[in-house]
């Protein structure tokens, strides 16, 4: 009998924490049988209706985007998009890039941090960073007797005018042949061991703050060395933020990340990806925020496929298509102004102009740009070719040459001086569809597109529940 109560007890348990699981998050709509919670919701209306949305949505304005949404996503699904290793990819490189730095545990770039430290600190060898200063006089290892000569004379002339008292940091900048350090008064910056040639280092751990040595002969050159400061390596606590952004510039938490998969991975015999798999679904259980942002990488990468796939390649293909619904709205693509539709040429001479209308003549307007590669420019650029549709008022010289609208003196290119348009005057509007073709297409991909949702909504149940939709943002 005790057992018999124990398990009713725990039944009543199990049904009570359901309940108040249910009721903190309520079910906002069932799509296809798929159970939407509120904070789901919440997590798209919040980020697609921020401050900066200039066409905020009410929530059951959004409601309805959502749906349309996730039937898309539902299509996708059910045409088995998700399976498709290019899928697969794309969505594991948006995934992963929020799940790696998650992997890293602080102590670990903490001790990466101090490991560089100590490298810093092991290089010096016991002695002080310094801040040499140099003004120099380049000797080419090829350079005659009276090259080197010359280069000795002109660094014992700027010595003798620092000897006179000139500042040393405005001689370097009028005379010295480093060009890179003389911008900064000769200073090549703060430097430990094994960064300077051995004859300069030697020299300059020999010298005291502030003294200018004699000119001296290295492999490149002759230098005027001075000792600006020096200084022991700064302690760890003072260089570790800057030590840790030098790291994370060149990848280091993404190193890191790497090996600790690659270890969990060798530990339990897993591939890579079931690993991070593991990973993201144990990360995204403790975070909503994370949760939804992989469902988004999920469900936008699917509806993108299923779109491009079902609506908008097939409507930007069908040509038939285009052109009968351009016939149909063409009065929505009416002008305000004048175009012209066709080329603007620029060529060498007007003999280029002249070919290059002949060989125009009688071809199709989109075979014009493969003629001017093939016949004028193949082996070099003799002719200039732009061809679109010129709204009135918006290029100059076509003004000119196709409306005979002339605004002072047309800028004509040097090299190119000959000048022409080829193509056709549209007073009122477009002629063909092409004219406006990126227009057509996209509007025409949006009228499939609402016949797709039409029929997914036909296709696929979907529920609404008001009560709990209205309690979206306001629990």
């Amino acid at each position: 009998m005790k057992h018999v109560t124990y398990l009713l007890s725990f039944i009543f348990y199990f049904l009570a924490q359901t309940a108040t699981a249910q009721s903190s998050d309520p079910i906002v709509m069932r799509i296809n049988g798929k159970d939407v919670p509120r904070s789901e919701f919440e997590y798209n209306y919040n980020k697609n209706n921020t401050d900066g949305v200039i066409d905020k949505k009410t929530v059951d304005e959004y409601a309805e985007l959502f749906i349309n949404y996730k039937l898309k996503v539902e299509a996708a699904l059910d045409a088995h998009l998700d399976t498709l290793s290019s899928y697969q990819q794309e969505f594991r490189t948006y995934r992963d890039q929020q799940i790696r730095p998650l992997l890293v545990p602080s102590e670990a770039e903490e001790a990466e941090v101090q490991k560089y430290y100590d490298q810093m600190l092991g290089q010096l060898e016991g002695k002080q960073l310094v801040e040499p200063a140099h003004i120099f006089v380049r000797v080419m290892q090829q350079s005659t007797l009276d090259q080197q000569a010359a280069a000795k004379a002109r660094i014992d002339s700027i010595y003798a005018v620092l000897q006179g008292g000139k500042d040393f940091a405005q001689l370097a900048a009028e005379a010295s042949e480093d060009h890179a350090t003389g911008v900064r008064g000769g200073v090549i910056g703060w430097i430990g061991p094994h960064q300077l040639l051995k004859e300069l280092e030697d020299k300059i751990y020999s010298m005291q703050v502030g003294e200018v040595a004699e000119p001296m002969l290295s492999t490149v050159g002759w230098h005027i060395l001075k000792l600006m400061d020096q200084k022991p390596l700064e302690p760890y606590d003072t260089l570790a933020p800057r030590i840790r952004q030098f790291l994370e510039a060149r990848g280091m938490k993404d190193k890191l990340a790497t090996t600790i998969v690659d270890s969990l991975a060798a530990g339990s015999q897993k591939s890579v990806e079931q690993v991070m798999d593991e990973q993201a679904e144990l990360f995204a259980a403790q975070d909503d925020e994370l949760k939804y942002l992989i469902q988004e990488y999920h469900d936008g990468l699917l509806l993108y496929e299923v779109c491009q796939r079902t609506v908008w390649e097939p409507a930007a293909k069908d040509t038939t298509a285009l052109e009968r619904y351009f016939k149909k709205n063409k009065k929505a693509y009416a002008f305000q102004k004048p175009h012209y539709a066709g080329a603007l040429i620029q060529a060498l001479n007007p003999a280029l102009i002249a070919d290059v209308k002949k060989a125009f003549k009688g071809r199709d307007e989109d075979s014009w740009a493969g003629i001017i590669k093939s016949q004028f420019n193949k082996d070099s650029v003799q002719v200039r070719f732009e061809r679109r549709v010129f709204e009135q008022g918006e290029n100059a010289m076509v003004d000119s040459l196709a409306f005979g609208i002339k605004k002072g003196k047309t800028r004509v290119n040097a090299k190119y001086p000959a000048t022409a348009v080829v193509g056709r005057v549209l007073k009122k509007g477009p002629q063909r569809w092409t004219d406006v073709g990126p227009q057509v297409v996209t509007d025409y991909q949006a009228v499939k597109e609402q016949e797709f949702v039409d029929e997914l909504r036909r296709r696929y149940k979907v529920e609404i529940y008001k009560e709990a939709l209205k309690t979206v943002n306001k629990h």
